[in-house]
C-alpha cells in the first residue's frame, strides 16, 4: 500500500475511553483522587483535560493558570474558556513576581545583550532555527525587536545560547512546583501534557514540564490529539491555533524554536521513521522534497540521541532491590 496520511488515523471515541480507562486505573494504583493540570489554551493541555474529565467527572480535575510577563494574553482568555467549557475547577497563580526574585529574566536578558549590545528589556525577542531548508548544523539564532519596530538577527554562539536557555527553563520548573503544591494539597495528581512528537524529540524542560505523574497523550502524534480534540468537542478557536511556545516575548511556533517542519509534516516523517517507511515515500505524503525528509530522519535520531538525558530517572551507583531507580 502507498503510505500516505492515513496512517495516522484512528478511532477517537474508542481512543479516548481507552485512556480515560488507563487513567483511572492509573490513579487507582498510585493512591491519588483526582488530577491537576497546567491550562495553557493550547491543544495539549486542552485534550489532556477533557481526558481527564471522561475519566473522573468534572468535579475531580483542577486546571491551573500561570501566566508571567512573556505570556501571550491569548495563553490565558483560551484557558478560562476551556475551563468554563469543561466546567472543572480553576485558579489563577501569576508566576511572574517568582521568576523576577529568581533573575530569570535578568539573566535572560543580560545573555541576549551580549550578542546583541543595543538590547533593552523593553525589546521583544525569540529564538529560532535556520529552517528545513538549511544544510548542515543547526544553530540557533536570536531574533530582537526594539520598541520602534527595527529587527535584529544574529547568530547565538553557545554561551549565549546556553544562558537564555537555562534562564528560561526556570519558567516551566516554577509553574511545576506550583502543579505540585495543588496535587499535594488536593491529594491529586499531576498530569503531563506531551504528546508523541514532544515526548520523543526530548522536547521538554528536565523537573518542568516533563515532570509528572501520568502522561495521557505521549503515544498520541501531534495529527492525533488535533483529531481526538475534534471527538471531545473542544472549542474550535482553541484547535484552529496554531501550537506555540508561549515562552519568549516575540510570538514563536514550535517550528521555529525546534522542530524545523510543521507538525503535519513532522508527524509523518515521525511515523515513517519509526516504522522503517522509504524517504521518498514519506515525502511524497508531506509534499517535502526527499532531501528534506532525509534531514528529517536524520534529525529525529540525532534529537532521540542528544535528549536521552531528559528522559532518565536518577543514576545509582546499584539498583535499589524493591525500589528501582537506573544504574550507569
Amino acid at each position: 500500500m502507498t503510505f500516505s496520511a492515513q496512517a495516522l488515523q484512528l478511532d477517537g471515541t474508542a481512543e479516548a475511553d481507552r485512556i480515560a480507562a488507563a487513567m483511572r486505573r492509573q490513579l487507582k494504583e498510585i493512591r491519588r483522587r483526582g488530577i491537576v493540570l497546567g491550562l495553557s489554551g493550547g491543544i495539549d493541555s486542552s485534550v489532556t483535560a477533557a481526558l481527564a474529565v471522561r475519566a473522573l467527572g468534572p468535579e475531580r480535575v483542577l486546571g491551573v493558570f500561570m501566566p508571567e510577563a512573556d505570556s501571550d494574553p491569548e495563553s490565558l482568555e483560551l484557558g478560562r474558556l476551556l475551563a468554563a467549557h469543561l466546567g472543572i475547577r480553576s485558579v489563577l497563580e501569576d508566576i511572574a513576581p517568582a521568576l523576577a526574585a529568581l533573575q530569570c529574566y535578568e539573566r535572560r536578558n543580560a545573555a541576549v545583550a551580549s550578542v546583541i549590545a543595543e538590547f533593552t528589556p523593553q525589546w521583544r525577542f525569540k529564538l529560532v532555527l535556520p529552517g528545513p531548508e538549511h544544510q548542515g548544523l543547526n544553530f540557533f539564532a536570536v531574533v530582537a525587536r526594539s520598541p520602534q519596530g527595527a529587527e535584529i538577527r544574529r547568530r547565538l554562539p553557545l554561551d549565549a545560547y546556553l544562558a537564555i536557555v537555562a534562564a528560561t527553563n526556570m519558567k516551566q520548573r516554577v509553574r511545576k512546583t506550583v502543579e505540585y503544591h495543588w496535587a499535594d494539597r488536593l491529594n491529586y495528581a499531576v498530569a503531563g501534557t506531551p504528546n508523541r512528537l514532544e515526548y520523543d524529540q526530548g522536547f521538554f524542560v528536565k523537573q518542568g514540564d516533563g515532570a509528572a505523574d501520568l502522561k495521557p497523550i505521549a503515544h498520541l502524534y501531534k495529527t492525533q490529539v488535533y483529531a481526538l480534540a475534534e471527538t471531545l468537542a473542544i472549542p474550535e478557536v482553541i484547535r484552529r491555533r496554531r501550537p506555540t511556545t508561549d515562552t519568549y516575548s516575540l510570538p514563536q511556533g514550535q517550528d521555529e524554536f525546534y522542530f524545523n517542519l510543521p507538525y503535519e509534516q513532522l508527524d509523518l516523517c515521525l511515523y515513517g521513521r519509526n516504522h522503517e517507511v522509504a524517504a521518498a515515500e514519506v515525502a511524497a505524503a508531506a509534499g517535502l522534497a526527499v532531501a528534506v525528509v532525509e534531514r528529517a530522519y536524520k534529525e529525529i535520531d540525532t534529537k532521540r540521541s542528544t535528549t536521552r538525558y531528559q528522559h532518565l530517572p536518577p543514576l545509582l551507583v546499584e539498583a535499589i532491590p524493591d525500589v528501582g531507580g537506573a544504574r550507569p
